[in-house]
């Protein structure tokens, strides 16, 4: 698949300047090192929240309220304050190199962003995620505040669960930017082939926000679609790699399975081991995180790969190479979250009118999500030159 390029391009609008002559991707092993190393513990920890609040949320199903102290907790917290670390160390570096008279190549996290009035230097995605980490430490406590006025807390859409999913969120992008500023180094490509399904599944979490209104669909059902779409297009535009959206699917898969394992065990196992009992008439379902995320996202994948490779060959533009990926991308997952539900859950009964609105919803939104991945990717790939090559 050769992925057409961003719109910017295609529509013959200026882009960043070309001239990179004095700004090389990586000029010496140790910086090309360092980079690795940041980049990495930045995912690491963005996993770690996510298996975290996996834990944590079955734990909410399958036993009920906790406290603020918890082990999932734990998980969630250490995970956010280890990417925050890593964002930190690097924005130092990068400010002593600056000072040193010196600058770290736009390849290690982006282009830098003068911070403070220019007392710090901060890569681009470095400072994203740095902001997402330092701002879920302070909703944290926020949330301890919220547990002492109010102790037990059972549901995910609580002001201070909210705000700590979406500064989460934050993170998880800021480390899809770190990523894509080195796109054509192998191991930043391996990088966003997790990165990006870690933001799929985390990201739909957030409209929660939404559950109390009176809606005609359930948001997280619109945010699955979404997200789904618009990351997995992006990640294939980004990339532009033979396979690259299949592969995002298939690291969603695995991450999927895992998650499936984990989650009831470590509930089950975390509960026998502080002496408290499972709730009362639990009925078999699926893993309620893992059970959200797209099984058959390995088949909008292959449509995408086959559209924006379709859309090459006849020349179309780019926009609407994005705008029909995304289309089909989104009716692609909406349509197979039924036969989802019915696969995985024996209680689920889908009728044909639900599926047919689902699918309507899912064309809309994954076109919506289509052109905003356009843009995305135009930023995206601004970024950071493309000087390399894997």
């Amino acid at each position: 698949m050769d992925i057409p390029a961003s719109p910017t391009v295609a529509t013959g609008r200026a882009g960043p300047p070309a001239d990179h002559s004095s700004d090389p991707a990586v000029p010496d092993p140790e910086v090309g090192v360092t980079a690795r190393a940041g980049a990495w513990v930045v995912l690491l920890g963005t996993m770690i929240t996510t298996v975290g609040l996996s834990w944590d949320i079955q734990w909410h199903v399958e036993v009920g309220p906790d406290t603020f102290f918890t082990l999932s907790h734990l998980a969630l917290y250490s995970g956010s304050a280890l990417s925050g670390i890593a964002s930190l160390v690097m924005v130092l570096m990068a400010t002593s190199a600056q000072r040193a008279d010196r600058s770290l190549p736009r390849a290690v996290g982006g282009t830098p962003v003068r911070v403070l009035g220019g007392r710090f230097a901060a890569p681009l995605g470095y400072l994203i995620s740095g902001i997402g980490a330092a701002s879920f430490l302070l909703y944290g406590l926020l949330d301890l505040w919220w547990h002492s006025l109010y102790g037990f807390d059972a549901v995910l859409n609580s002001p201070p669960h909210v705000a700590l999913f979406l500064s989460i969120s934050i993170t998880m992008v800021g480390s899809i930017v770190v990523f894509a500023a080195a796109r054509d180094q192998r191991w930043a490509q391996i990088g966003l082939l997790i990165a990006i399904p870690i933001l799929i599944t985390f990201a739909p979490v957030t409209t929660n926000a939404f559950s109390n209104l009176s809606l005609p669909i359930d948001p997280t059902i619109a945010g699955i679609i979404f997200f789904s779409a618009v990351l997995l297009v992006t990640g294939a535009g980004i990339m532009r790699r033979p396979g690259a959206a299949v592969g995002i699917a298939a690291v969603l898969g695995v991450l999927q399975a895992f998650l499936w394992w984990f989650s009831p065990w470590a509930a089950h196992t975390y509960a026998a081991a502080v002496g408290l009992p499972l709730r009362d008439g639990l009925t078999p379902k699926p893993p309620e995180l893992p059970g959200t995320m797209p099984m058959f996202l390995i088949v909008a994948a292959v449509a995408v790969e086959v559209l924006f490779w379709l859309t090459r060959d006849r020349n179309l533009s780019a926009k609407i190479a994005f705008l029909l990926a995304g289309g089909a991308a989104g009716l692609v997952v909406a349509a197979t979250l039924p036969l989802q539900q019915v696969l995985t859950d024996p209680t689920a009964s889908v009728g044909p009118t639900t599926i047919a609105l689902l699918a309507i919803l899912g064309i809309a939104l994954g076109s919506l999500a289509g052109f905003l991945s356009g843009r995305f990717t135009t930023m995206l790939r601004a970024v950071a030159p493309a000087t390399m090559e894997a």
